[in-house]
């Protein structure tokens, strides 16, 4: 893997700065703060990628010395903050500083996905872990069992089973490959006893959400609403995916399949090693190289990778010699089978990507906003994966509009079903999530009731993070929003628009942590959120058109 020269001269950089005199001005005080800050959060970066397995060293420096970096840069970070004299600062300092606080705060939450294995799944069984411990033994479980599920005479990952449930024609084979996941759910959630490790982690959850707050609230508060609005949105969106589609029950192993029409169709057309490709050539037509941006990959299978997806910055962007140096980007994910939900993951993936390329900021914002905007910005380019047009353009085929959207919002109804669990349980985690799943699962998607199976246990999310789905469920109508108003404003992008980049850039993009999401949406918007563009999206799958 190359990395480019520019990100070397970045990482030596650190070397340089030290901790201003005592008797150093505020301002400077501040900026030597931020300095510290960037130096550390590289560390981080670097750190996080050779623990996830994407190299064995980086900058010419290995683990153990990435390590010491670290600790010393956070040693620095901390001396600098200690010496800010907060009534000093201007109000855009004080900001600033509450900006770096609250992102290094946010890092050392951040313990149970990393790429590394602090515990394992049968850690998950003891009573005596915190609730950190707890989430990071049942992260373990995905990656013990969910990459290494049996079936069809073999092992498949998780995503690849994902992927299989869409395109398998044979009933009884997407039964057997459903219940490949049983070990996985077992782990999570025994067989549904109060003290299952799942439920006693959701109930350390509840209780770290009273009082410090959950990502339900934390979602509702960067939109300015409450937690009570997003449950009636959340509910609005399901019904509307109830009312477009056919009335016959589904069995779960089937759910997948019936929408995913469009997945069968184009499989083909897809292969695993097609997948990067169209990722690069359908982002250089908006403007975004990724090649040029530096993005680094690491997409190759390996047994011990993480059981999910994700993208992350590598190095911070931040100016060398008056020369501005953007961030780099790294994307982590596995997709031995291709296909169009794989494709779908890996567009949103590189839409984070981007979206880290364009922050250009004050360093102490030269982090992510808040996670719902983070979340559903990644899904504006990685939706028009299922429009015709895209279809046709990129892959040489295109299924019709009815059937390519259920394709589409099949996936993202889960994770509005998701969504409306997670709130439920954290508000009452003394209720079975077998029977919440279930209640939601048959009255919204119309799923026959399998209250014995935990199948709700498909995503690493709801163990490591409990809470997070909402950034998928209800980031959808920020989604469709964001999507319709860059259209109205520069024009269709589904098929490339070399002014897509530049223009959300700077409306969105550039400013990392600077500005919340609800200013964000303000300032493009001109008015508050709806949910009312996803809906009429969701009309677009057509009743009775699976």
């Amino acid at each position: 893997m190359q990395i480019p020269g520019r990100v070397l001269v970045l990482l030596a950089l650190g070397a340089v700065f030290s901790a201003a005199p005592a008797d150093t001005p505020p301002q400077v005080t501040v900026a030597t703060a931020e300095t510290a800050f960037l130096d550390y959060l590289d560390a981080v970066g670097a750190v996080g990628f050779i623990e996830s397995g994407g190299a064995k060293s980086f900058g010419g420096r290995d683990l153990a010395a990435w390590t010491m970096r670290l600790d010393a840069q956070r040693e620095q970070f901390d001396a600098a903050m200690s010496r800010i004299e907060p009534g000093t600062l201007d109000a855009a300092d004080r900001d600033a500083i509450a900006s770096m606080r609250r992102s290094v705060t946010d890092l050392a939450a951040d313990d149970t996905t990393a790429g590394v294995q602090v515990r394992t799944c049968a850690d998950a069984q003891r009573r005596d872990l915190d609730y950190s411990s707890l989430r990071a033994a049942l992260v373990s479980c995905y990656v013990e069992h969910g990459n290494h599920l049996r079936y069809d005479g073999g092992t498949i990952d998780r995503g690849t089973a994902l992927q299989l449930l869409h395109v398998v024609e044979d009933r009884a084979r997407r039964q057997a490959l459903f219940a490949a996941f049983v070990p996985l759910w077992t782990a999570l959630n025994g067989r549904g006893e109060a003290d299952s490790p799942y439920r006693r982690m959701i109930a350390m959850a509840a209780d770290d959400a009273r009082k410090n707050g959950s990502q339900i609230d934390a979602a509702a508060r960067a939109i300015g609403v409450q937690s009570t609005d997003v449950e009636h949105w959340l509910v609005q969106v399901l019904a509307a995916w109830r009312d477009a589609s056919p009335a016959d029950p589904i069995e779960p192993w089937d759910f997948r399949y019936i929408n995913g029409a469009a997945n069968r169709e184009l499989q083909s057309r897809i292969p695993a090693a097609a997948l990067l490709p169209v990722n690069q050539r359908f982002y250089r037509d908006l403007g975004a190289d990724l090649t040029q941006l530096g993005v680094v990959f690491d997409l190759e299978p390996r047994p011990d990778k993480s059981p999910l997806a994700y993208s992350d910055f590598l190095i911070r962007g931040r100016v060398v010699q008056s020369q501005w140096h953007r961030p780099i980007a790294r994307v982590l994910g596995t997709y031995p089978a291709g296909g169009l939900f794989s494709l779908n993951e890996l567009v949103h993936e590189n839409g984070h990507a981007v979206h880290v390329s364009a922050i250009h900021t004050r360093p102490a914002f030269m982090d992510w906003p808040d996670t719902l905007f983070t979340e559903a910005f990644a899904d504006v380019p990685s939706w028009s994966v299922h429009e015709p047009a895209w279809q046709q353009r990129y892959l040489g085929a295109a299924v019709g509009e009815a059937a390519s959207m259920r394709a589409l919002f099949a996936n993202v109804i889960l994770d509005v079903a998701w969504s409306l669990f997670e709130l439920r349980m954290l508000r009452d985690p003394t209720l079975d999530p077998n029977a919440v799943w279930t209640d939601i699962t048959h009255e919204y998607l119309r799923v026959v009731p399998h209250p014995e199976v935990p199948w709700w246990a498909m995503r690493v999310q709801l163990a490591g993070n409990p809470g997070y789905m909402v950034n998928y469920g209800l980031g959808a109508l920020l989604t469709a929003e964001i999507r319709a108003r860059t259209a109205a404003e520069i024009g269709p992008f589904d098929t490339g628009n070399p002014r897509w980049y530049g223009w959300l850039s700077g409306q969105l993009l550039r400013y990392g942590s600077e500005r919340d999401t609800q200013r964000l949406l303000q300032d493009l918007l001109g008015r508050p959120l709806s949910p009312d563009a996803l809906l009429e999206q969701i009309k677009r799958s057509g009743a009775h058109n699976p």
